[in-house]
């Protein structure tokens, strides 16, 4: 347990490791092959970051995240990150001479995915072999496969950012693991600079870190230099990825990095470097000044930017508040997420806390004290999806090296054991650890199923990314489609659309909700101000039944009965018959 791996390089078992990341991805590719042939996204955002990707392939410009097909004509700024479109351009850039833009977008949906999960189990393995050794490091690759809330960033066609927020976060833990303090400190802060820059959910997480190598300050000033690199890393790899992604742009925003979010990180840093420079400071001392440089940078960004110091959602319309904001369920409290969600994540967080404590009070010397350090990212990994479930895979990733180690010393139990009743009892231990999702199944089989509500059970019989295609036979058109629709007409068409579910187009979601649940005439006005030219919607769709259940009698509900008014034109296009299209007429 106390042996110091660190420096050893000989027996790093490189072909397991790539062996278990294949099986992973095999996993994955065989459980998605539908998906990948219908070309059905997990999430409507991995249709759109590929509209935006064919976007820059058309000739949009590097630094314009403009979606000008969202409420046109002006369209809508993206707060996406163009560092995620990159690898997705360069593949399918390399491969469209060889095998088509078609084929060569579906060899991306796969490969950035897989690559993603490879640079995370990368990670995680180097990090598992230089503490426990290689069974574990092979162990910990294979428990990612066993975690569905990381999974599910991996997956092919999911190719929004989480995946690579993920992958920076798990290289970041490996990093502060280096012997060499300003080397591991500069990796972990370069490496959640392109994980800020991809996007803010993971601030908290940068906090976090940054008090593990606060407390080793703190316990030995010779490791300051540890938070020094960390932090001039972190505020010279944001300000690099800004002037990379956003060019010489001064637009703020409060969903992203910004020149406030650069004024707070600087100051931070430079903060973090002059006390470094004071090599007798501790203690009381120590303390006060980083709490004189958090007040300075605090409000150096409160000067900037006052209005970012609520949350970013804070100014939404109440409508789309309402109806939209907290039907996200994946931005949502994990208390909020169906059970076959929140129970397979509990107890396997759970056991990957007590797997890691059980590796803390096992441990002597620096491996008792990164124990502790891991056991408390994991605890603010873990209140952080509590809060946002989709950050759960944030907490999974930190948490596979614990859970592989608990594998390999059941297994070893199990081995050891020659009574049944142990065996038997280890046995369904690691199948409730690693496939808690069979405790869920297996209660619904046993309880009655609960009446269909909004979601879930009522799924629509109308794929939407099927039938928008035929919506390209109708030329290049404005069209009226409900939220969750509109990154598939964008994919599949030349249509624009009123609004998509993105809140900085938060003016046409608002009128698109209204027109839907307000009278006939009166979504006609609002249909009028952003010129639409057709109505097309899957009639049975989950957000449709939302609409109705709002207004029994408004326009959502009249079009879900098929009783169009008299201002709409039914155009036959193919497809179900709950798919309705109509043409908007004087």
């Amino acid at each position: 347990m106390n042996e110091d791996r660190r420096l050893r390089h000989g027996d790093f078992p490189v072909q397991k490791l790539v062996l278990a990341w294949l099986a992973v991805c095999a996993i994955l590719l065989l459980t998605n092959a539908t998906r990948l042939v219908t070309g059905r996204f997990p999430d409507p955002d991995d249709a759109l970051r590929l509209v935006q990707v064919r976007d820059l392939l058309g000739g949009q410009g590097w630094f314009d995240t403009t979606q000008y097909r969202i409420d046109p004509p002006s369209g809508t700024t993206m707060h996406w990150s163009r560092l995620v479109d990159l690898p997705l351009l360069l593949i399918v850039t390399a491969l469209e001479p060889l095998v088509g833009q078609a084929n060569a977008e579906r060899a991306a949906l796969v490969m950035v995915p897989f690559l993603t999960f490879g640079v995370a189990a990368a990670a995680v393995g180097r990090l598992a072999w230089r503490l426990l050794g290689a069974r574990v490091a092979i162990f910990a690759v294979l428990a990612c496969g066993f975690l569905p809330s990381l999974l599910f960033q991996f997956q092919p066609l999911r190719i929004d950012h989480h995946g690579w927020q993920t992958a920076s976060l798990a290289i970041a833990l490996w990093a502060i693991c280096r012997r060499r303090p300003q080397a591991g400190g500069s990796i972990a802060g370069v490496s959640m600079a392109l994980g800020i820059s991809i996007s803010l959910e993971l601030l908290p997480l940068a906090a976090a870190f940054a008090i593990v190598l606060f407390w080793r300050w703190w316990l030995n000033s010779n490791d300051r230099f540890w938070l020094v690199a960390y932090m001039q890393a972190l505020s010279i790899g944001l300000i690099a990825t800004y002037l990379a992604t956003r060019g010489l742009s001064f637009e703020a925003h409060c969903d992203s990095v910004s020149p406030a979010h650069l004024l707070f990180f600087v100051v931070a840093g430079c903060g973090t470097w002059a006390i470094g420079r004071m090599v007798k400071l501790t203690g009381f001392g120590l303390a006060s000044l980083f709490a004189l440089v958090g007040i300075l940078a605090l409000g150096s960004f409160a000067l900037v930017s006052p209005t970012c110091l609520a949350s970013p959602f804070a100014a939404l319309d109440p409508m789309v508040e309402r109806y939209w904001y907290r039907l996200v369920l994946e931005g949502q409290p994990l208390w909020k997420q169906p059970a076959s969600t929140y129970v397979p994540a509990l107890i396997q967080m759970g056991a990957g806390i007590g797997a890691m404590v059980l590796l803390m009070m096992r441990s002597r010397g620096w491996t008792r004290r990164w124990w502790s350090e891991h056991l408390f990212l994991l605890l603010a990994a873990v209140i952080l999806g509590l809060l946002v479930a989709r950050s759960l895979a944030f907490a999974a990733v930190i948490a596979a090296i614990p859970l592989g180690w608990l594998a390999v010393t059941l297994m070893n139990r199990l081995r050891s054991q020659g009574r049944p009743v142990y065996s038997f009892s280890i046995a369904a231990i690691m199948v409730l650890l690693l496939a808690p999702t069979s405790l869920v199944l297996a209660a619904r089989s046993v309880m009655p199923a609960p009446e269909a509500g909004m979601e879930g059970a009522q799924s629509s019989s109308c794929d939407i990314y099927e039938n928008a295609q035929r919506l390209d036979q109708l030329g290049s058109e404005t069209i009226f489609a409900p939220l969750d629709m509109g990154p598939a007409v964008l994919l599949d068409t030349k249509h624009a659309v009123v609004a998509t579910g993105h809140h900085r187009a938060a003016d046409a979601m608002s009128d698109l909700i209204k027109a839907f649940t307000s009278s006939a005439d009166e979504a006609r006005v609002l249909l009028a101000a952003h010129a639409v030219d057709y109505v097309a919607l899957c009639t049975d769709m989950n957000e449709i039944r939302l609409y109705t259940t709002i207004s029994d009698d408004g326009f959502a509900a009249q079009l879900a009965s098929g009783e169009a008014p008299r201002w709409l034109r039914p155009v036959d296009v193919g497809g179900p018959a709950e798919f309705a299209v109509y043409r908007v007429i004087d």
